[in-house]
């Protein structure tokens, strides 16, 4: 299967992904250990991709999303963005909320 339709069915099949490098319980970058800790902080039930032990997603992500870094959360398949605007959401409740309307759908 192609490396975007992978990214594609993963985002299809998840309200909530996060592309980061490690995973929730081991994390491998401060940006990404910090985005899963906001996620976990306001309960989202989330899907994590450890880049790091797929080169092609993290080779093809960036190109796919316009994002060129590590973390990237999607939310019902759309980019929200990376450790910065997640935690700016997280200050302000808004990623709280983000994360109560997957629930509903």
């Amino acid at each position: 299967m192609d490396v975007i339709e992978r990214i594609k069915g993963t985002l299809a099949d998840h309200p909530i992904v996060l592309f980061m490098k490690g995973t929730p319980q081991f994390p491998m970058c401060g940006f990404s250990s910090r985005t899963a800790q906001a996620l976990k902080a306001v309960g989202a039930d989330f899907h994590s991709v450890n880049v790091l032990e797929d080169p092609e997603v993290r080779a093809n992500l960036p190109r796919y999303s316009n994002w060129p870094t590590f973390p990237q959360l999607f939310i019902h398949g759309e980019l929200i963005g990376g450790c910065d605007i997640t935690l700016e959401l997280y200050e302000s409740g808004e990623l709280e909320r983000l994360v109560q309307d997957t629930r509903k759908a």
